[in-house]
Protein backbone atom coordinates (compact mmCIF):
# COMPACT_ATOMS: atom_id res chain seq x y z
CA UNK A 1 0.00 0.00 0.00
CA UNK A 2 1.39 3.47 -0.78
CA UNK A 3 0.33 5.82 1.96
CA UNK A 4 0.99 8.48 0.19
CA UNK A 5 -2.00 8.03 -2.21
CA UNK A 6 -4.07 6.97 0.60
CA UNK A 7 -3.86 10.28 2.34
CA UNK A 8 -4.39 12.16 -0.85
CA UNK A 9 -7.79 10.42 -1.45
CA UNK A 10 -8.54 10.05 1.97
CA UNK A 11 -7.82 14.22 2.32
CA UNK A 12 -9.92 14.44 -1.46
CA UNK A 13 -13.77 15.13 -1.72
CA UNK A 14 -16.37 17.02 -3.28
CA UNK A 15 -14.52 20.27 -2.30
CA UNK A 16 -11.80 19.95 -4.51
CA UNK A 17 -13.63 19.16 -7.92
CA UNK A 18 -15.85 22.15 -6.75
CA UNK A 19 -12.62 24.20 -6.34
CA UNK A 20 -11.27 22.93 -9.74
CA UNK A 21 -14.57 22.80 -11.81
CA UNK A 22 -16.50 25.65 -10.39
CA UNK A 23 -20.43 25.54 -12.18
CA UNK A 24 -18.72 27.59 -15.02
CA UNK A 25 -16.11 25.32 -15.86
CA UNK A 26 -18.44 22.46 -16.29
CA UNK A 27 -20.44 24.41 -18.45
CA UNK A 28 -17.68 25.41 -20.80
CA UNK A 29 -17.05 21.78 -21.30
CA UNK A 30 -20.31 20.96 -22.00
CA UNK A 31 -20.12 23.62 -24.48
CA UNK A 32 -16.74 22.18 -25.86
CA UNK A 33 -18.11 18.47 -26.02
CA UNK A 34 -21.55 19.82 -28.00
CA UNK A 35 -19.28 21.95 -30.46
CA UNK A 36 -16.60 19.21 -31.13
CA UNK A 37 -19.27 16.43 -31.58
CA UNK A 38 -20.56 18.68 -34.49
CA UNK A 39 -17.14 17.87 -36.71
CA UNK A 40 -17.56 14.17 -36.08
CA UNK A 41 -19.21 11.05 -35.50
CA UNK A 42 -17.70 10.17 -32.09
CA UNK A 43 -19.43 10.95 -28.69
CA UNK A 44 -17.01 12.17 -26.13
CA UNK A 45 -17.78 11.82 -22.09
CA UNK A 46 -15.97 13.78 -19.36
CA UNK A 47 -15.83 12.63 -15.80
CA UNK A 48 -13.96 13.32 -12.68
CA UNK A 49 -13.92 11.65 -9.77
CA UNK A 50 -12.10 13.41 -6.72
CA UNK A 51 -11.04 10.12 -4.99
CA UNK A 52 -11.47 6.25 -4.55
CA UNK A 53 -13.84 4.69 -2.09
CA UNK A 54 -12.07 2.92 0.25
CA UNK A 55 -12.11 -0.83 -0.72
CA UNK A 56 -11.08 0.22 -4.28
CA UNK A 57 -8.14 2.01 -2.84
CA UNK A 58 -6.73 -0.66 -0.49
CA UNK A 59 -6.46 -2.65 -3.26
CA UNK A 60 -4.61 -0.76 -5.27
CA UNK A 61 -6.93 -0.05 -8.09
CA UNK A 62 -5.43 1.86 -10.81
CA UNK A 63 -6.78 5.49 -12.29
CA UNK A 64 -6.89 3.29 -15.65
CA UNK A 65 -8.81 0.38 -14.09
CA UNK A 66 -11.16 2.90 -12.35
CA UNK A 67 -11.65 4.60 -15.70
CA UNK A 68 -12.39 1.27 -17.17
CA UNK A 69 -15.05 0.76 -15.04
CA UNK A 70 -16.92 4.19 -15.06
CA UNK A 71 -16.24 3.82 -19.21
CA UNK A 72 -19.11 0.69 -18.78
CA UNK A 73 -21.39 2.26 -15.74
CA UNK A 74 -22.03 5.43 -18.28
CA UNK A 75 -22.08 3.23 -20.92
CA UNK A 76 -19.65 5.01 -23.56
CA UNK A 77 -19.33 1.51 -25.25
CA UNK A 78 -23.25 2.04 -26.62
CA UNK A 79 -22.89 3.74 -29.26
CA UNK A 80 -23.94 2.94 -33.07
CA UNK A 81 -20.50 3.38 -34.29
CA UNK A 82 -18.22 1.80 -31.60
CA UNK A 83 -17.04 5.33 -31.06
CA UNK A 84 -17.34 6.70 -27.76
CA UNK A 85 -14.22 8.06 -26.13
CA UNK A 86 -14.33 9.03 -21.83
CA UNK A 87 -11.74 11.16 -20.76
CA UNK A 88 -11.34 10.26 -17.14
CA UNK A 89 -9.62 12.63 -14.23
CA UNK A 90 -8.90 10.94 -10.74
CA UNK A 91 -8.43 14.49 -9.14
CA UNK A 92 -6.50 12.97 -5.79
CA UNK A 93 -3.72 11.00 -8.52
CA UNK A 94 -3.95 14.07 -11.05
CA UNK A 95 -4.25 11.15 -13.07
CA UNK A 96 -6.36 11.63 -16.65
CA UNK A 97 -7.31 7.84 -18.49
CA UNK A 98 -8.90 8.16 -21.83
CA UNK A 99 -10.80 4.61 -22.98
CA UNK A 100 -11.70 4.61 -26.29
CA UNK A 101 -14.09 2.16 -27.63
CA UNK A 102 -12.94 -0.63 -30.04
CA UNK A 103 -14.08 1.44 -33.50
CA UNK A 104 -12.07 4.37 -32.96
CA UNK A 105 -8.78 3.10 -30.45
CA UNK A 106 -8.19 0.29 -33.14
CA UNK A 107 -7.09 3.04 -35.53
CA UNK A 108 -5.83 5.40 -33.20
CA UNK A 109 -3.69 3.18 -30.38
CA UNK A 110 -3.03 3.75 -26.89
CA UNK A 111 0.33 6.14 -27.71
CA UNK A 112 -1.44 9.10 -29.02
CA UNK A 113 -4.07 8.66 -26.00
CA UNK A 114 -1.40 8.39 -23.57
CA UNK A 115 0.02 11.46 -24.94
CA UNK A 116 -3.08 13.56 -24.66
CA UNK A 117 -3.12 12.62 -21.25
CA UNK A 118 -0.13 13.40 -20.44
CA UNK A 119 -0.63 17.35 -22.07
CA UNK A 120 -3.94 17.36 -19.54
CA UNK A 121 -1.53 16.39 -16.89
CA UNK A 122 0.64 19.01 -17.36
CA UNK A 123 -1.75 21.78 -17.62
CA UNK A 124 -3.68 20.51 -14.21
CA UNK A 125 0.08 20.24 -12.48
CA UNK A 126 -0.26 23.78 -13.19
CA UNK A 127 -3.44 24.12 -11.58
CA UNK A 128 -5.45 25.15 -15.54
CA UNK A 129 -8.05 22.55 -14.89
CA UNK A 130 -10.45 23.76 -17.19
CA UNK A 131 -7.99 24.75 -19.64
CA UNK A 132 -6.44 21.17 -19.58
CA UNK A 133 -9.56 19.48 -19.99
CA UNK A 134 -10.61 22.16 -22.79
CA UNK A 135 -7.45 21.25 -25.16
CA UNK A 136 -8.05 17.37 -24.36
CA UNK A 137 -11.87 17.49 -25.67
CA UNK A 138 -10.53 19.40 -28.93
CA UNK A 139 -7.83 17.10 -29.61
CA UNK A 140 -9.90 14.15 -29.06
CA UNK A 141 -12.21 15.87 -31.24
CA UNK A 142 -9.72 16.20 -34.10
CA UNK A 143 -8.86 12.78 -34.17
CA UNK A 144 -12.34 11.97 -34.25
CA UNK A 145 -13.27 13.81 -36.97
CA UNK A 146 -10.36 12.55 -38.73
CA UNK A 147 -11.50 9.23 -38.39
CA UNK A 148 -15.33 9.56 -38.10
CA UNK A 149 -16.31 13.10 -39.79
CA UNK A 150 -19.31 14.25 -39.60
CA UNK A 151 -22.14 12.96 -42.25
CA UNK A 152 -25.17 14.91 -42.14
CA UNK A 153 -26.96 15.20 -39.37
CA UNK A 154 -26.01 12.40 -36.21
CA UNK A 155 -28.01 11.68 -33.09
CA UNK A 156 -26.34 12.75 -30.16
CA UNK A 157 -25.96 9.28 -28.33
CA UNK A 158 -24.92 10.53 -25.14
CA UNK A 159 -25.33 13.49 -22.84
CA UNK A 160 -22.52 16.05 -23.36
CA UNK A 161 -22.86 17.31 -19.61
CA UNK A 162 -19.45 16.57 -17.71
CA UNK A 163 -20.27 13.80 -14.91
CA UNK A 164 -19.05 14.33 -11.68
CA UNK A 165 -18.84 11.07 -9.83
Amino acid sequence: MNLKRIMQHLSSGRAAVRRAFPPHALDEIERAIRETETRHNGQIRFAVEAALDLSPLFSGQTARERAIEVFSELRAWDTEHNNGVLIYLLLADRDVEIVADRGIHVKLGAEIWEALCRDMETAFREGRFEAGVLAGIRAVGEHLARHFPARGSKPNEMPDRPVVL
